[in-house]
């Protein structure tokens, strides 16, 4: 009936159980990026690289030039990491590389780029952990005016804004260069396994392409392809360009003003950065006959 009052939901004692266990799993989950920024920071990666791709928790306290009393907890800290998959481990007791820890090795080149350490470092930050334990409070705040993001609201600065610039200028550059790190990576795979998205293309502009590593990287497979890269202002300004120039056309300017033209517009690590109605309006920005190559990866 209508009137009836629902029946109160009442968990069986297995289901008590297993949410018992996913609360913990939950709860302790912030541990597994702390535990992966430790070994960045002590060069877990690298010493396993180095002591040719395989090694035991005894032979890294060595390398790394630990002190012998932390043994037991650099092994458990290596067993949660490859439990999380960022290392494998062997019936042996040693660690080895996989992909996933290939990427925080420092010197080796990936698509032109060195390590994405930088992203490790910036996502587990005492920036965004605090934005994080902000967030009960920025929900509870009614805001004046627009409505400011929770590290916005907790660090009075917002990323890739001169007023982070100002709050903590190294912190500033380790967010940019792990936003570099990600996109020049990013390319390569899609010019090697994604080919049929530039054939018949002859000009391309690149929105909010940075230093262009991404537009001379189609050049380089595409030479017939025009790229044009555009960005802020405030971005090109800080933009060494290359020796040569000729292959790639810069242009300092706003995508939601003026977009030069092109047969295809690319927007790479863009579209995550805009609110719905940014992407909107800028959806009225383009030329009906432009095509559009969106990632977000």
């Amino acid at each position: 009936m209508a009137g009836q009052a629902e029946k109160v939901f009442v968990p069986t004692d297995d289901e008590l159980l297993q949410a018992q266990s996913d609360l913990w799993r939950h709860s302790l989950c912030y541990l597994t990026p702390m535990s992966l920024r430790c070994a960045v920071d002590l060069g877990v990666p690298t010493a396993i690289h180095r002591l040719g791709g395989a090694a035991s928790p005894s032979e890294l306290v060595a390398a790394l030039s630990l002190p012998a009393s932390k043994l037991p907890f650099l092994a458990r800290l290596l067993r949660q990491l490859a439990t999380a998959g960022v290392f494998s481990a062997t019936d042996a007791g040693t660690y080895r590389l996989n992909p996933l820890s290939y990427l925080l090795v420092d010197g080796v080149r990936i698509d032109g780029d060195a390590s994405q350490t930088a992203i490790v470092r910036a996502a587990a930050s005492r920036y965004y952990v605090e934005a994080a334990m902000g967030m009960a409070d920025w929900f509870r705040k009614d805001f004046d005016g627009p409505v400011p993001s929770p590290f916005e609201d907790v660090h009075g600065a917002a990323i890739f804004e001169e007023s982070m610039t100002l709050l903590d200028p190294e912190m500033d550059q380790l967010i940019h260069d792990a936003v570099a790190a990600h996109d020049h990576m990013g390319i390569g795979p899609v010019l090697r396994q994604c080919r049929e998205l530039f054939e018949g293309l002859e000009s391309l502009t690149d929105c909010g392409g940075g230093d262009g590593t991404t537009a001379r990287s189609i050049v380089e497979a595409y030479p017939h392809i025009k790229c044009t890269v555009l960005d802020l202002p405030k971005v090109m300004d800080k933009v060494l360009l290359p020796a040569e120039e000729g292959a790639v056309k810069y242009v300092s300017g706003d995508l939601f003003h003026v977009v030069p033209p092109a047969q295809a517009v690319l927007l790479k690590l863009v579209l995550h950065f805009w609110s719905d109605e940014d992407r909107f309006l800028q959806g009225q920005c383009w030329k009906p006959n432009t095509s559009w190559i969106c990632s977000c990866w």
